[in-house]
């Protein structure tokens, strides 16, 4: 989409202070206005709708991408990323179904801010079994619940809690927090705003919408996980569902010389057809969490 190269862009430079104050200059959209825009860029392709529709929401944008913050990646490339998504977003909305683009667009640019993460951390950070890269997800999700925001190692019993809560090991759980330790930042945190005395980040990110902001907020997103994930798996045919859900959907993977004498073949057969089962699985969920967040009223 040509509108990419015309948005304001945050980066270590111009810092994310100035990036926020600049995207809170665009307005957010009535309902009528963001559905003719919608109209002008499906039906003409008017790049100036489309760009009209991305720079209102750059601000929610931001407020999902600061969500996905100590992951040890730059602050700025996770904003770029979101907006690559919100663009997606934008480029494929049917203002015909009837919904607000916020909340198709949440879910365009969650999946562009995850599969940035899943690129930028290896194999063997993340841990190659389910529990591991669902704990990679959740864990500052579950320490946030629990009250455990001191810096290092935590305490033993809220180990063993968010150990107990997100099925993994207690080892696992230490080791997962030292890696992610070290880039969090708090939303309350001070920050300069020049010649407006001080404020937070929090100030920056706030939402004018106040329905699409409960409507974010109130979303389970395990569950919603879960339930994509099995209507995804319905794009596999038998075989090539099975070994995917042998080889990356279990605690203990089976090896790929077990699963070459179940299906008699090659062992490099059996890691060609686990990728391109993996492969589809990611597409079909991508759509359905677009169709998802069509089907949810903003």
């Amino acid at each position: 989409m040509a509108t990419y190269a015309n948005l304001p862009a945050p980066s270590p430079e111009q810092g994310l202070n100035r990036y926020l104050q600049e995207i809170r200059r665009f307005p957010m959209l009535e309902p009528e206005e963001e559905f003719m825009l919608a109209k002008r860029w499906v039906d003409h392709e008017d790049t100036e709708a489309a760009h009209k529709m991305v720079t209102s929401h750059l601000r929610l944008a931001a407020k999902i991408a600061m969500g996905y913050r100590g992951y040890g990646l730059p602050q700025a490339e996770v904003i770029s990323e979101a907006n690559v998504g919100l663009m997606q977003a934008v480029k494929r909305f049917d203002p015909d179904k009837g919904f607000r683009l916020a909340t198709y667009a949440m879910w365009w640019i969650r999946a562009s801010i995850q599969e940035y993460i899943l690129r930028s951390w290896s194999l063997v950070k993340l841990g190659t079994t389910s529990a591991q890269k669902k704990l990679f997800f959740n864990l500052r999700k579950a320490k946030n619940r629990i009250g455990a925001l001191e810096d290092g190692d935590m305490r033993p019993e809220n180990v063993q809690r968010i150990a107990t809560d997100l099925g993994v090991t207690e080892a696992e759980v230490v080791s997962m927090n030292r890696r992610m330790s070290g880039g969090d930042a708090s939303l309350n945190a001070t920050i300069s705003a020049d010649g407006e005395g001080s404020a937070q980040w929090q100030d920056w990110l706030e939402d004018e919408d106040a329905d699409q902001a409960s409507d974010y907020a109130e979303k389970d997103e395990l569950q919603i996980r879960r339930t994509l994930l099995t209507k995804a798996m319905d794009v596999l045919n038998d075989r090539e569902k099975d070994i995917l859900t042998q080889r990356r959907l279990q605690d203990q993977p089976i090896t790929l010389e077990e699963l070459s004498g179940q299906y008699n073949v090659s062992r490099e057969r059996i890691r060609q057809i686990e990728v391109r089962a993996f492969e589809k699985l990611q597409e079909r969920m991508t759509e359905l969490a677009a169709e998802k967040g069509m089907l949810e009223d903003a």
